[in-house]
């Protein structure tokens, strides 16, 4: 099925052949395409690493920076034009381990940006180390033993910090993938959705079957809004489940209270700031 965010041109894509990536990138462009975002009001955003590649294989405007550095590049640019849709999208590694601060900073501000974070718990790009999400007793040829460390938990850490919304998804189920990522970019605020997806050539372990099999869906009774609930359940430890595990719309979004735009909501670079505007903002703090 074509989208507007295909390329006119054969590209060439660097994922190894049976990646999850490669549904991701059919869920997120399905999902775009369903909401009706146009190109040039999209921007994506992400750091380093296989996951990292997303904006490279979807025909809009992007910024690629450092590792773990795409959270606040996300929220400047939402900041600085509030109509435009921001994706922040990167993997376990990149998003949790180099980028963990920027994720709780980001959380506590709440700017209305899409968090996509590959969640295969390895690291990819560098052919297999142990990531923050990796499981205990995980062998790699780094940690030969087996990892000894507790995995990080995002939805947990996430709910606790109180996001707005936090999901989780499978990347073997492309359409219910699609559907998440649509709740989380219609959602206003910070939105995380961890997708859990396999590493075909370093994750042996954690293949599909084994996602299939320790995973479960969130049916339809499940109330999205009750934090408690929420929290007990992005602590379990025997099956992951999968949905939006909570969601609220009670937090203040972080661009919304931005001076520049609490009076009109437009890019910032089009505004036309004076001395008198800078004198009466200067006046309004003296105490």
């Amino acid at each position: 099925m074509s989208s507007i965010f295909d390329f006119n041109r054969e590209i060439d894509i660097a994922w190894c052949p049976g990646c999850g990536n490669f549904d991701i990138l059919k869920a997120l462009k399905g999902a775009l395409d369903d909401l009706k975002i146009q190109r040039d009001q999209l921007v994506m955003v992400s750091g380093i690493g296989q996951a990292a590649k997303m904006p490279q294989y979807i025909n809009v405007s992007f910024f690629n920076g450092l590792h773990g550095r795409s959270l606040p590049a996300a929220t400047a640019i939402k900041a600085t034009d509030p109509k435009l849709t921001v994706i922040a999208e990167s993997g376990d590694g990149c998003t949790y381990g180099e980028g963990g601060n920027h994720f709780l900073a980001t959380i506590r501000r709440n700017p209305d940006i899409t968090n996509l974070v590959h969640n295969n718990m390895v690291y990819g790009l560098t052919k297999g180390q142990a990531s923050p999400t990796s499981k205990r007793g995980f062998k790699t040829p780094v940690q030969t033993a087996g990892v000894y460390l507790e995995p990080f938990n995002p939805a947990a850490v996430a709910v606790a910090m109180g996001a707005s919304f936090v999901a989780r998804a499978f990347s073997g189920d492309v359409d219910k993938t699609r559907e998440i990522i649509k709740k989380a970019i219609i959602h206003k605020g910070y939105s995380l959705v961890d997708i859990l997806q396999p590493c075909v050539s370093f994750n042996k372990e954690n293949n599909f079957r084994w996602y299939r099999d320790n995973t479960y869906y969130l049916d339809e009774s499940w109330d999205s809004t009750d934090r408690d609930k929420a929290m007990r359940n992005a602590l379990e430890n025997n099956k992951f489940s999968l949905g939006v595990i909570y969601n609220t719309t009670e937090n203040t979004v972080f661009e919304e209270n931005l001076f520049p735009q609490r009076k009109e909501s437009v890019p910032l670079y089009k505004t036309k700031p004076g001395i008198d505007k800078l004198k009466k903002i200067l006046d309004s703090k003296k105490v």
